[in-house]
């Protein structure tokens, strides 16, 4: 009988540069080494006020240089970018819907996922924005009307909370941060040395 390979854990804010860019690559490079990846949205307001930090393009001096290494990460890996005229936005909206759509379709789900990521970093679409997210789920066969009932529900606003209070718990500081076998990952910059544990390299 083959082992079960324990998934990845890919933890991300849907405003997010480098998540973005992680989210383009995750799942396949997980599916060449036989594993699955949990997606697991958070928000990174609340993450930054717990670490007492902020998003890079307010920080003064990186700011301009986040801007930069944005565009260039993403011509570096091939995926296609365009900094966002409002940035950086709320995205509880997206990532409750995420959550409820995930509890009854994984695959619409991750469609819904990659849909919300390219709509604010190709398109420059407002994802704060609940008529468009309700837009973005509607256009991957989602049913409009429940979604719009479900991201006002208490139920999936508490676990979106109690999400990412598990994510702190387990020492998620940034978006992307990802976790093989208990090992963690920062950044889309760390997807080699990711796909070297994968592939069971020792350094």
């Amino acid at each position: 009988m083959s082992e079960t390979k324990t998934p990845l854990e890919f933890y991300f804010d849907f405003s997010s540069p480098y998540g973005y860019l992680a989210s383009e690559r995750i799942d396949e490079l997980a599916a060449k080494y036989g594993r699955k990846v949990k997606w697991r949205p958070v928000l990174l307001g609340v993450i930054f006020k717990a670490t007492g930090t902020a998003p890079l393009t307010e920080v003064p001096l990186k700011g301009e240089y986040s801007k930069l290494d944005f565009a260039r990460s993403a011509r570096f890996m091939g995926v296609p970018y365009r900094q966002p005229s409002r940035f950086p936005l709320p995205t509880q909206v997206a990532a409750r819907a995420y959550y409820w759509l995930h509890e009854r379709d994984c695959a619409q789900a991750r469609a819904f996922a990659h849909a919300v990521y390219r709509a604010l970093f190709v398109d420059d679409r407002d994802i704060s924005d609940a008529a468009m997210v309700l837009d973005l789920a509607a256009g991957v066969g989602v049913e409009r009307a429940a979604l719009a009932e479900a991201i006002e529900s208490p139920a999936i606003k508490e676990r979106l909370k109690a999400e990412v209070a598990a994510a702190l718990e387990k020492g998620v500081f940034g978006s992307p941060f990802i976790l093989c076998d208990g090992e963690p990952f920062m950044g889309a910059d760390r997807l080699p040395q990711l796909e070297a544990r994968l592939a069971g390299k020792e350094f």
